[in-house]
């Protein structure tokens, strides 16, 4: 495979940050009868953006409409921050990987984080020039499992790797079978990292890593061949 761009997740794959937003999650919406319980967050809702999963959320539980998921989102993200400031949010590894990855092919993220999320953990870690796109929950109006997010991050980076760049060329790295789909749809390889779940949870991956301490491009070329 030729391999011309990489586009990351990140929660879960760059930033250890999905307990923080369970946590946050959980907090909120004790104020509306609700107590998600770790599991069925992981199970259920982790794929989601934040609205996505507010709305899953109010309809499962029968707890709140559709009106009141805007200032549930708000709430949540102050909430978030509070908790992020008393943890280091990358991986062991990631901010090497990031490093080796941008120095042979352009990279990105889609997420379903919010952009102020994901630029505080690049910022703090010199990480964010490295990105020649970042695609967060409010660039777009679907968020994974639908290959919006992915889709949007392969024509930014057209603008850097040359207009024949096709999903085909790029890899996903993900930690979720929510991210792995949306991946999938939008026409890139895909490698999941066991941060957030099993190897068999994950198995529809082209490729399984452990970690990203040992990511560069070469290595992943000639896997994913």
């Amino acid at each position: 495979m030729k391999l011309r761009a990489v586009v990351f997740d990140f929660d879960g794959v760059i930033a250890n940050s999905e307990p923080l937003h369970f946590r946050a999650l959980h907090d909120v919406l004790a104020s509306t009868g609700v107590n998600l319980s770790e599991r069925d967050y992981y199970a259920r809702y982790l794929g989601f953006d934040d609205a996505g999963a507010l709305h899953a959320i109010g309809a499962d539980f029968d707890a709140f409409g559709p009106e009141q998921v805007a200032s549930l989102v708000s709430r949540k993200a102050v909430r978030f921050e509070e908790l992020e400031a008393d943890a280091g949010m990358l991986f062991p590894g990631a901010a090497a990987a990031i490093r080796r990855v941008a120095a042979s092919v352009p990279i990105g993220i889609a997420s379903g984080a919010r952009r102020d999320e994901i630029l505080r953990v690049l910022e703090a870690a010199g990480l964010t020039d490295l990105f020649a796109a970042i695609v967060a929950a409010e660039d777009v109006s679907r968020s994974k499992p639908d290959p919006a997010p992915y889709l949007l991050a392969v024509r930014l980076l057209a603008a850097v790797a040359g207009d024949s760049l096709q999903p085909g060329d790029c890899v996903a790295i993900e930690d979720s079978r929510w991210g792995l789909e949306s991946a999938r749809q939008a026409g890139l390889r895909t490698i999941a990292v066991t941060h957030t779940y099993t190897l068999a949870e994950l198995g529809a991956a082209d490729l399984v890593l452990d970690s990203l301490e040992a990511l560069d491009v070469a290595s992943l070329s000639r896997r994913l061949a």
